[in-house]
């Protein structure tokens, strides 16, 4: 089960307590548990600061935490502190990466249904797609539908998207896709052919909803299986 610390404390020295948390990072690099460290100033109050650690587990943090290296970091942040930092230990019930609860519903409820339309509730209007396989790298909801309909009834394609990784407001999907040649696709006739493939898309969301995205698919492949290039 993930694990998250949330230490508290007062400081008027955040600068250096900035400088205290890179030189934790250095020297725990290849030793240290945790995977992940947000700290964050209080807008109403400068010396509050909050720092959130994520742990794999909470045996994962203890391992952390026994390290020399965070104990001698640990003893100099205190020696930076306005008192005692607080410590509360969470372990964490529930975890919404939303930007990817979005990013998945593209897939499961557009690409994998064929439903083109679906795009508008899950896109933002002004919403651009880069697709170097599309008429132009850069186009909008409008003409993105119209092109992705052409595939969608070309191929009937399914993806399976085998990972996704979240940062901020983008996320990353590595995808594999198969489908059968049914339909007219850039002037090929119907072939019947099965064709499968992988490749990455990159998504930016903006107030939930998807605001732009970046394609990039075997496209020298997907023609080679369709006959259209030799191998």
């Amino acid at each position: 089960m993930t694990f998250v610390q949330v230490i508290d404390c007062k400081t008027s020295k955040t600068d250096e307590l900035n400088r205290l948390m890179d030189a934790w990072v250095d020297a725990t690099q290849g030793k240290r548990t945790a995977t992940h460290s947000i700290v964050g100033q209080d807008r109403a109050d400068a010396t509050h600061v909050v720092e959130i650690v994520e742990f794999p587990s909470y045996e994962e943090a203890q391992k952390n935490s026994h390290l020399p290296e965070t104990d001698r970091i640990f003893r100099e942040m205190v020696a930076l502190c306005d008192g005692e930092p607080s410590f509360t230990d969470l372990d964490v019930m529930r975890d919404e990466q939303l930007n990817k609860l979005v990013v998945r519903s593209f897939f499961d409820d557009v690409v994998n249904t064929g439903n083109v339309d679906a795009v508008d509730a899950i896109c933002a209007a002004d919403y651009r797609e880069h697709d170097p396989s599309l008429s132009s790298y850069d186009v909008g909801l409008a003409q993105a539908k119209v092109e992705n309909r052409e595939i969608f009834e070309a191929f009937g394609p399914e993806a399976t998207v085998e990972s996704m990784t979240a940062e901020g407001d983008t996320v990353c999907a590595r995808l594999s896709f198969k489908g059968r040649h049914v339909g007219t696709y850039k002037g090929l006739e119907p072939t019947g052919r099965e064709i499968s493939g992988t490749g990455h898309a990159t998504f930016r969301c903006e107030g939930g909803k998807i605001a732009e995205s970046w394609w990039n698919f075997d496209d020298l492949g997907l023609m080679q299986q369709l006959g259209a290039i030799e191998t």
